[in-house]
């Protein structure tokens, strides 16, 4: 089946879709995105990606030409028109189409442009080894608004995936300027010790992800103590234990960093407790069986 994409309230096939080459989005980065997972045909916390979207919107400037419901419903209409099930969706909105010079101001209605992916999830061993991580190079800037956003301005995380890929590990871990733990390039991250959670607080540069709330809530209902704070490199190997969270991935073990094991270099008993909550979540706010 040829594969249908969903561009300024339109679905067409993707060969068709065209974004005008003086869209802001491509030469400024001025736009923003989301990704999301759906399961047996329903995205997950659907809401709360279109809300931190809008958000982001507002601080942008352009918020006010977007609806969520139209977002939410585009969404859905894209997934279906696929027919997929398990699958990644995409959605990016930029300012649009204006002159070509940095001047929003030119811009006149946003580009909406979703994609939605059929989605195969790391394997089972995967989630039993751990991802490995290394220190990036880069910092993350603390002060910049721009580490609060999901923007389409993405080249530090993606240099960052450079090192990691250059490095052979999964993902590539950020300081930020002042030497505290961030997060990764597409991730945020736990460390567990003596029991407890802690993870960087969101003055330390990092972008407020959708998982990363989930687990904060299910360290609420499995009785977790939980910190946000700032925390130094140093906390990372002396961790008992550690994971990363994003949308797609959801909760994977983190067990080496720069080749160096955190704790017994497997996946710790917090760990595993969250990976299996977070499943019980998904299922139940879907109404599946995952």
């Amino acid at each position: 089946m040829e594969e249908l994409v969903y561009l300024n309230g339109r679905l067409l096939p993707r060969a068709q879709a065209r974004i005008s080459p003086l869209d802001h989005g491509f030469l400024y980065g001025y736009g923003l995105f989301e990704t999301m997972r759906a399961y047996k045909g329903h995205i997950f916390r659907l809401n709360a990606h279109i809300e931190r979207l809008l958000a982001a919107a507002k601080l942008l400037g352009f918020a006010s030409k977007l609806s969520a419901a139209m977002l939410k419903q585009a969404c859905v209409e894209v997934l279906e028109a696929n027919q997929l099930e398990e699958a990644s969706v995409r959605l990016a909105v930029s300012a649009g189409e204006g002159e070509p010079r940095p001047d929003p101001a030119t811009c006149q209605e946003p580009t909406v442009f979703i994609v939605a992916r059929t989605y195969v999830p790391p394997s089972p061993e995967a989630y039993e080894r751990g991802f490995s991580a290394v220190m990036a190079s880069l910092r993350r800037d603390s002060q910049s608004p721009l580490s609060y956003l999901k923007s389409a301005n993405f080249l530090l995380s993606l240099l960052a995936r450079q090192e990691a890929r250059g490095a052979g590990a999964d993902e590539a871990l950020l300081l930020n300027e002042r030497g505290h733990v961030a997060e990764g390039s597409l991730s945020n991250i736990f460390l567990g010790k003596g029991g407890r959670l802690f993870t960087p607080d969101q003055e330390s540069g990092i972008l407020p992800g959708i998982t990363r709330q989930v687990v904060l809530e299910l360290a609420h209902s499995l009785g977790v103590a939980v910190k946000e704070d700032k925390l130094g490199p140093e906390a990372l190997l002396s961790a008992d234990e550690a994971f990363l969270t994003n949308s797609l991935i959801e909760v994977m073990p983190l067990t080496q960093i720069g080749g160096k094991a955190i704790g017994s270099g497997r996946p710790g008993p917090l760990t595993v407790s969250f990976m299996a909550a977070y499943k019980e979540l998904v299922a139940r706010e879907t109404g599946i069986a995952c």
